[in-house]
């Protein structure tokens, strides 16, 4: 089950998100569920594709129990490298 602690540990892909803050002005506000996820941008479906650089961006994900705010320069690798990295300060 994903939750607060090891959300960065798990695979995003087919999660709710909303972008809450970002380089990237009018990235503020989108929302949509995550399709596919690379090194270093997550791609968002809602009406449209939109690819989102992580690294200076905030994503708000919707697990089954909470809402989750991540920072994108956490999760800057890709998602099977992630899984074995050791994140210092959470």
């Amino acid at each position: 089950m994903r939750t607060y602690k090891n959300i960065l540990r798990h695979e995003l892909t087919g999660l709710d998100c909303e972008i809450v803050g970002a380089l990237n002005k009018s990235q503020i506000g989108i929302k949509g569920k995550i399709v596919e996820e690379t090194l270093k941008t997550i791609v968002i479906k809602n009406d449209s594709l939109k690819r989102i650089q992580k690294k200076g961006t905030v994503f708000r994900l919707q697990t089954p129990k909470e809402k989750i705010d991540v920072y994108g320069d956490f999760i800057v690798s890709r998602p099977e490298d992630r899984i074995k990295k050791k994140i210092k300060k959470w």
